[in-house]
């Protein structure tokens, strides 16, 4: 038999999760990066750092369970060139609390562009990224 979480405990991991995002005095970053995230989102950072995203503070809105970011702010100065592949989200103490693929829609990535390919100095945007704790 599988394990099953009620509606209550599905809403409190979310905010559990949007309180990671919101340590910290600033607002969480989402650092896009190349190549394959690493194993364990404890692991040092993989890749080469792209650029970075501002996510708005607070970082999340939570409804039934599903969190959705706010504003997400454009790095309109790109760190490096190179092909995006996954991101890192970290508070603004610099702690990584999430992880995850980021490509075209063609990849079915976890933060979709329009173009993972990123050229140094320029622009990359991203709009917003939901996450949905599952409920069984």
């Amino acid at each position: 038999m599988a394990i099953k979480i009620s509606t209550a405990a599905r809403t409190a991991l979310a905010n559990a999760l949007n309180a990671l995002a919101n340590a910290g005095s600033g607002p969480a970053v989402i650092q896009i990066r190349t190549g394959a995230p690493p194993t364990n989102v404890s692991d040092a950072d993989s890749g080469t750092l792209l650029g970075t995203l501002t996510m708005s503070d607070p970082a999340f809105t939570e409804s039934n369970g599903v969190l959705t970011t706010g504003a997400i702010t454009s790095d309109t100065n790109a760190d490096a060139s190179g092909e995006a592949g996954h991101l890192r989200m970290k508070d603004s103490n610099g702690n990584t609390f999430l992880q995850g693929t980021v490509g075209e829609s063609a990849d079915s990535p976890d933060f979709t562009f329009d173009d993972k390919s990123i050229v140094a100095s320029g622009t990359i945007a991203g709009t917003s990224l939901t996450i949905t704790v599952p409920i069984s």
